[in-house]
C-alpha cells in the first residue's frame, strides 16, 4: 500500500458522529506541579542528568548512516544500530521525555536537547520521508517505531513548542504508511505479515492526538481502524477475560488506546472494557508489587501460575514499560471516574516498581526486569538501549501528573509527596504545598495558600492500606476520612489554612494467588518489603512477619528473630546491590 492510497483509504471511511466523553477529572499540565523532594525528586533529579549526558551524534548514528550523511560517532550497539533488534526505536522516546523534563522543571538544557534531536532526525528524512533507521525497522517494527515517533513529536510541538516537531508529524506518519498494514491484528505467530510480534493494536492513542494537534480528520479514522475491538476491546466489555497468554506490555498500553477511543468516542463499551481489564489485572494478574506478566506473558487465572514463576524465571515485570502502562491506564480511569482505587492501584506499582529501578549504566545499560525469584539481585539487562531506556525517562518524566488532579471547583490529592500544585478558581490563583517524608513517614500536611479566600473542594485520598484509623485535621478540627476514598473537604480556604492527614503504617501479607495462600509477601503500608541476605527456602510463621521492628537508625528497616538470627528487611525501592527474597512461605 502507497503513503496516498493508505490515506486516502483513511479518509473515505465513514465519519461516524463522535460525542467525546467528559472525563470528571483532568491531569495537571506539568508546568503546574513541582517536586521537590522525596524520593520520586530525586530520581527525576539523576536521570535528568543522565539522559542530558546522552551523546546526540550517537543517537543520530543510525539515521544518517542510513541517510548517507556524515555519522560521526560510535555505535550505539545493543537494540539500537542497523543490524540490531529494533534499530533507532529509542529517539522518539528520548525526545518524549525530554520534553517533558523541560516543561516540568523549565530545563533550557532539556528543551535545548530535545529539539537538537528534532532536527537532526529530520535532516535524515530526504526526499520521501522515509523515517525509520534501517530496513529492518520499517520491516519487523513499523508500527511499534512510528508510534514512538509520534509521541517523541507530538510531546516537542505541544511541550516545548517545537514548531519543527509539528511540521514533522504529518510527514512521519506519511513516510511510514506504505510499511504499516491497513487494519488492525493481534501480534503472535498466525499474524498474517513477515512481523508477527509488531503491534498495530497501539496506535490509535497516539493517532487520536495527533488528530487534536492537527485537526485533520484523516488520523482521526486511522486512529480508530487500528482499534483492536474483536480480539480485546469486544471481549473485556463483555466482562471475558481474553489476557492471559497475550504479550503484557502491549496490550497493556494498548488499553491506554481504548481509554482514548473513549474520551474521542463516547462509545460506553471502551469504558466498560478499560475498567474490566483493570478488575482483571488486580484480581488474576499482580504480584504484591502491582507488577504482572511474568516473562512478558499474562498468566491463567487459578492456575497457581504466578506462584510458579517464582522459581521458574528471573523475569517478573518488564518494570519501566509496564509501569509506564499501568500508571497511564490509572489516571485515564481516575479522569474519567474519580474512584480512588485507582489512586491506590497507581501508588502501589509507582513506589513497588519503577522507584527501584536501579540507575542507568554509562553506555546502555538499564534496569529491565523486576525479580521476584529467591535470592536475587537487580541488575542490567542483557542488551544495551533496550526499550526500558525509554519509557524509564517518560515514566519518571510523569511523575509530577500523578500526584494532583482537579475538578470544578475542586482538586484532588492523590499521591503523597513533596511537592507543589498551582491553578485558579475561579480567577483567583491557588497553590498548595504538600509537605511530607512519605512513604518514610506517615504524616502529610497540605497548606493551601490563595491569593485571596476562595471557596472550592479538596479532596484527599484515603488509601485503603491505612485503615479506619487514618486522619484528618483541617485547622486542627477532625474531619471524616474512610479508607479508600477521597476525603471531600468543602470550604473558604484561607492562606496558610493547614490539612493533617495521618496515614498509619501496619504490616500485613500478601498471599501470591489464590492457589497458594501461604506463600506471601510482606507489605508496609504501601510498601513491598523484602528479606536482605535471606537464607534459602524463606520461612516464617505469620506471627513474626507481623511483628517485626524497627532497625535503630534507619528509617524503613527492620528485623524479625528467628532461630538461625535476625532476618532484616527494608522496602524493594531502596534496594541497590543487595541480594534478596521477595515471597515467603508462612505457617499459622
Amino acid at each position: 500500500m502507497t503513503r496516498r492510497t493508505f490515506l486516502a483509504a483513511a479518509a473515505s471511511l465513514p465519519l461516524a458522529h463522535a460525542a467525546p466523553a467528559r472525563p470528571k477529572l483532568t491531569e495537571f499540565a506539568y508546568a503546574g506541579v513541582s517536586l521537590s523532594g522525596g524520593p520520586m525528586a530525586a530520581q527525576l533529579e539523576r536521570l535528568r542528568r543522565h539522559y542530558l549526558a546522552l551523546d546526540n551524534d550517537r543517537l543520530l548514528k543510525v539515521y544518517r548512516q542510513r541517510a548517507g550523511l556524515p555519522a560521526p560517532g560510535d555505535d550505539m550497539g545493543g537494540w539500537y544500530d542497523a543490524d540490531g533488534f529494533v534499530p533507532g526505536h529509542l529517539i522518539g522516546q528520548f525526545i518524549s521525555g525530554l520534553s517533558r523534563v523541560a516543561a516540568n522543571t523549565k530545563d533550557a538544557a532539556a528543551a535545548a536537547k530535545a529539539q537538537a534531536l528534532v532536527s537532526g532526525y529530520a535532516a535524515t528524512l530526504g526526499a520521501n520521508d522515509y523515517p525509520f533507521a534501517a530496513a529492518k525497522a520499517s520491516t519487523t517494527w513499523p508500527c511499534y517505531i512510528l508510534d514512538k515517533y509520534e509521541i517523541g513529536l507530538l510531546d516537542a510541538a505541544s511541550l516545548i513548542a517545537c514548531d519543527q516537531a509539528r511540521r514533522l508529524l504529518p510527514r512521519v506518519i506519511a513516510g511510514a504508511a506504505p510499511y504499516i498494514p491497513g487494519h488492525v491484528y493481534d501480534r503472535g505467530p498466525d499474524s498474517p505479515k513477515q512481523a508477527p510480534y509488531d503491534e498495530p493494536y497501539i496506535l490509535p492513542e497516539n493517532l487520536f492526538r495527533v488528530y487534536q494537534a492537527t485537526g485533520d480528520r484523516r488520523y482521526f479514522d486511522m486512529a480508530k481502524r487500528y482499534l483492536l475491538d474483536v480480539d480485546l476491546f469486544d471481549p473485556l466489555a463483555a466482562g471475558r477475560n481474553v489476557l492471559p497468554g497475550k504479550h503484557g506490555y502491549s496490550h497493556a498500553i494498548a488499553l491506554s488506546s481504548g481509554a482514548k477511543a473513549y474520551e474521542m468516542l463516547g462509545a460506553p463499551k471502551y469504558l466498560r472494557a478499560i475498567r474490566n481489564a483493570w478488575d482483571m489485572l488486580e484480581q488474576t494478574q499482580q504480584y504484591a508489587s502491582g507488577a504482572w506478566a511474568p516473562q512478558e506473558t499474562f498468566v491463567r487465572p487459578h492456575q497457581g501460575e504466578l506462584a510458579a514463576s517464582l522459581a521458574s524465571t528471573h523475569d517478573h515485570f518488564e518494570t519501566p514499560c509496564g509501569y509506564y502502562a499501568h500508571s497511564k491506564l490509572a489516571r485515564y480511569l481516575l479522569a474519567f471516574t474519580a474512584d480512588a482505587r485507582y489512586g491506590d492501584g497507581l501508588e502501589r506499582v509507582l513506589l513497588n516498581t519503577v522507584l527501584g529501578a536501579i540507575d542507568p549504566g554509562a553506555d546502555g545499560e538499564y534496569f529491565y526486569y523486576s525479580d521476584y525469584h529467591a535470592q536475587a539481585r537487580k541488575g542490567y539487562y542483557k542488551r544495551k538501549w533496550p526499550c526500558c531506556a525509554g519509557t524509564l525517562l517518560q515514566s519518571v518524566a510523569d511523575y509530577p501528573l500523578n500526584l494532583y488532579f482537579r475538578g470544578p471547583e475542586s482538586i484532588y490529592v492523590n499521591l503523597f509527596a513533596e511537592s507543589e500544585v498551582r491553578w485558579s478558581v475561579n480567577g483567583v490563583p491557588v497553590t498548595i504545598a504538600q509537605h511530607t517524608a512519605f512513604p518514610t513517614s506517615e504524616e502529610v500536611e497540605l497548606r493551601v495558600i490563595p491569593q485571596t479566600s476562595v471557596e472550592f473542594t479538596l479532596h484527599v485520598r484515603i488509601p485503603a492500606w491505612a485503615g479506619h484509623r487514618a486522619r484528618i485535621l483541617v485547622n486542627g478540627k477532625s474531619v471524616d476520612a474512610a479508607p479508600g476514598a477521597f476525603a471531600s473537604i468543602r470550604r473558604k480556604w484561607r492562606k496558610n489554612d493547614s490539612v493533617q492527614l495521618t496515614l498509619p503504617f501496619t504490616f500485613r501479607t500478601v498471599p501470591i494467588d489464590d492457589r497458594n495462600p501461604r506463600t506471601v509477601a510482606l507489605m508496609w503500608g504501601p510498601l513491598l518489603m523484602v528479606a536482605i541476605d535471606p537464607p534459602p527456602g524463606l520461612a516464617a510463621p505469620t506471627g513474626a512477619l507481623l511483628s517485626a521492628r524497627p532497625v535503630p537508625g534507619n528509617p524503613l528497616e527492620f528485623q524479625y528473630q528467628t532461630t538461625a538470627g535476625p532476618i532484616r528487611l527494608k522496602p524493594f525501592y531502596q534496594v541497590r546491590n543487595e541480594v534478596y527474597s521477595t515471597y515467603w512461605s508462612v505457617s499459622l
